[in-house]
């Protein structure tokens, strides 16, 4: 139960406010990284890259892409399915999205600062830099919240077995 009073209709409209509400906040990021990866190649140094900086940049660039049409495919569904009361399917295909979406923003924002740490320093810094950024993105976009998800089951369970 929500604690709600509304209806079905409202509250999968509510859900799909606040979906979207959140994409637009990651795109902007996604827009921005994107932006630079594309001007990247223009820099007086970009000929000079490393064979893992030049195969770190390519899979950075196609992660951010990939970000990009992800987090704008809920958008676009939206559009598209506008007025058809499939507003449930709507908010599950663009959570999945949206999922999907910030899963390649984390391999974006690693790969983007494992191109600038390896640009500015050698070896130890790169790796401990691409390591924490791994774990702040698994950490809190991932386990922190799938754990607090398995609490919420298992705190519902009992609730309904008591």
């Amino acid at each position: 139960m929500t604690g709600r009073h509304e209806t079905d209709l409202e509250r999968w409209d509510r859900n799909l406010i606040e979906l979207l509400q959140e994409v637009r906040v990651i795109q902007t990021g996604v827009q921005v990284l994107f932006a630079f990866l594309l001007t990247a190649p223009l820099a007086a140094r970009f000929p000079e890259l490393t064979d893992f900086q030049r195969y770190d940049y390519f899979a950075t660039l196609l992660a951010t892409g990939a970000a990009a049409v992800l987090l704008m495919a809920p958008t676009a569904y939206h559009r598209i399915l506008f007025r058809r009361g499939d507003k449930r399917f709507l908010v599950e295909v663009a959570n999945r999205f949206t999922l999907a979406g910030m899963a390649f923003v984390a391999i974006s924002m690693v790969g983007a600062l494992l191109f600038v740490t390896d640009l500015m320093f050698d070896g130890a810094a790169v790796i401990v830099t691409g390591f924490f950024a791994a774990v702040a993105c698994l950490l809190g976009w991932c386990v922190l919240p799938l754990r607090r998800r398995a609490q919420l089951s298992s705190a519902d369970a009992r609730s309904r077995s008591a």
